[in-house]
């Protein structure tokens, strides 16, 4: 709000940016869930008439594009705030006809603020008229047919919006620009979609090579596009320079998971055999290193977590679908349309599949899926939960220091199950005497001798790290924030423990717990059966020191 910035008054940069939003139209011939953006700032120097100026000579005199191709969108006004007049007179002045300026409502042209109250203001978008027939008499720049193809955007923030609502002028204007560089790469060569520019063309051959299927050309199609597009958005995250990102429940975790097992169904669609993640990785590496180093220098994590996520999901996709087509089936014979919240929580807490992946699959069928059921059936499962504070009451037969260290060994156990089997492998309850654990958690199957060592091994490398156990008290939802296993929440009042094993675990418990992991000595599965439908169970025990 008009402190100076140590870099001066006009910047430019390029900025990695990751959006999710418009995750659905990924598949056409422009959306993308991480592309690059060029972007300019003004910090209380020009506005309004330079910012559009420039803009029109950048696109017409230095990137070659025809003023004819060229239409415009600005803000139309609402109560309280005028109509942008001013870039309307600009867009005029430099030859754009009224026809090819339009007006369009907040949702399309405006900015902010970031949070309720703040710095906003109206935007003009830029759009490359490809050449395409219109679609209908309504078709206008934004028109999801993709003859508009927008290139550029001019944001003004002149305003604040205060807490009552109202909108009042800044007393320094500034101005924000963004420029898609995958989008002016594929307008300047002349490509019908972004997927054909050298960014994409080494990575939709290898998709093509490896594909043994094709449904139809259109499904294809859009299949090879979401793969190439989800591959090169999570080869980013998890090459970040911060790093801390992996695939999860919470958050960005989450959004990453849901891009890679996103990816993972449509290799299916194309007879993509498994391990393909790491094919495809190695390309977005070996395209963009040298621009971004931190990609070469994360090689080895970025393709570990990635075939990591691939083989977690592998093991449940194919029995996740077949109950998907099973109550799918069931759901059109009988004549109804929509896929209830209880089946779609036994989806994401049996096999993983995310709540936006089965309505996905739902849609593909003409289903709806019940949200408000869905969110129903995960409280249930929260308040039926004996985690925390329960689980030590009923899951521990003592406070003996055998039984806090089994306790501890069990979180160690549960995360080490998460990363071998993948999220669904959620802990459904637990007994620990003095002797020995018993875990059971969520899994469709009978777990193989090959998973049963790795598990082993995880737990037992955490112990030999010999990891500080530590305890914080905080809310639920700053627990959550921070990546607490907290899938009971119900459960808890509002402060909370949290126990985590160095950078290993994290869980929301009542405890008690080893004060490090060193404690345990070591840790020998003993037996692996069945408890109940879709539940396992482990007993193992400790060879403490």
């Amino acid at each position: 709000l008009g402190e100076p910035h140590p870099a001066g008054r006009r910047l430019t940069d390029v900025q990695k940016c990751v959006r999710t939003g418009d995750i659905d139209a990924v598949g056409d011939s422009c959306h993308l869930t991480f592309f690059e953006m060029l972007g300019d700032w003004s910090l209380g120097d020009y506005f309004k008439k330079e910012a559009i100026t420039w803009s029109f000579e950048f696109l017409t005199q230095h990137l070659g594009f025809s003023p004819d191709q060229l239409s415009v969108t600005v803000f139309e006004g609402e109560a309280g705030i005028p109509r942008d007049d001013e870039s309307i007179a600009i867009w005029k002045s430099l030859g754009i006809p009224e026809a090819r300026i339009h007006a369009l409502p907040k949702e399309d042209n405006w900015w902010g603020p970031a949070g309720t109250t703040g710095p906003c203001g109206p935007d003009t978008e830029m759009f490359i008229d490809n050449g395409q027939p219109a679609c209908g008499p309504a078709c206008r720049p934004g028109c999801r047919c993709g003859k508009y193809i927008e290139i550029w955007n001019d944001v003004f923030m002149q305003y604040n919006k205060t807490a009552e609502g109202t909108y009042e002028p800044l007393k320094q204007h500034n101005v924000d620009t963004g420029m898609g560089v995958e989008r002016t790469i594929c307008m300047m060569n002349g490509c019908a979609t972004v997927f054909e520019t050298e960014l994409f063309a080494p990575l939709m051959a290898q998709i093509r090579s490896l594909s043994t299927a094709r449904p139809d050309e259109e499904s294809a199609v859009r299949a090879e596009r979401i793969i190439a597009d989800h591959m090169r958005t999570s080869v980013f995250i998890l090459g970040d320079p911060k790093g801390g990102v992996k695939p999860g429940n919470v958050g960005a975790n989450y959004v990453l998971r849901r891009l890679i097992r996103r990816s993972v169904r449509y290799a299916k669609l194309l007879g993509i055999a498994p391990g393909y993640t790491r094919a495809l990785a190695e390309i977005v590496i070996d395209n963009y290193k040298h621009v971004y180093p931190e990609l070469e220098k994360n090689r080895e994590t970025v393709i570990g977590e990635l075939t990591a996520e691939e083989e977690r999901f592998e093991k449940t996709l194919a029995a996740g679908q077949r109950e998907f087509d099973k109550v799918a089936g069931a759901l059109k014979q009988n004549g109804q349309t929509t896929l209830s919240g209880r089946t779609a929580f036994k989806l994401y807490d049996t096999y993983g599949f995310p709540l936006e992946f089965t309505e996905e699959l739902a849609a593909e069928q003409g289903l709806a899926v019940d949200r408000a059921g869905y969110e129903e059936a995960f409280k249930k499962h929260q308040e039926l939960s004996k985690q925390g504070d329960a689980t030590f009451k009923g899951g521990l037969a003592d406070n003996t220091v055998a039984t806090t260290r089994l306790h501890t060994a069990t979180h160690l156990l549960h995360k080490a199950l998460q990363m071998v089997l993948g999220p669904h492998a959620q802990q459904k309850g637990s007994n620990i005497t003095p002797e020995r654990l018993r875990f059971d958690f969520s899994h469709p199957e009978k777990m193989t001798p090959e998973q049963l060592k790795q598990v082993e091994e995880i737990v037992n490398d955490a112990i030999r790290r010999n990891l500080v156990v530590t305890m914080e008290t905080m809310t639920i939802e700053e627990a959550k924030a921070r990546g607490a296993t907290a899938l009971f929440a119900a459960k808890y009042g509002e402060q909370v423990k949290v126990y985590a094993a160095g950078d290993f675990s994290m869980e929301v418990c009542g405890g008690p717990h080893a004060t490090a992991t060193g404690e345990l000595g070591g840790f020998k599965i003993q037996k692996e059966e069945s408890s109940s439908a879709g539940v396992r169970r482990i007993k193992a025990v400790i060879t403490a020191k």
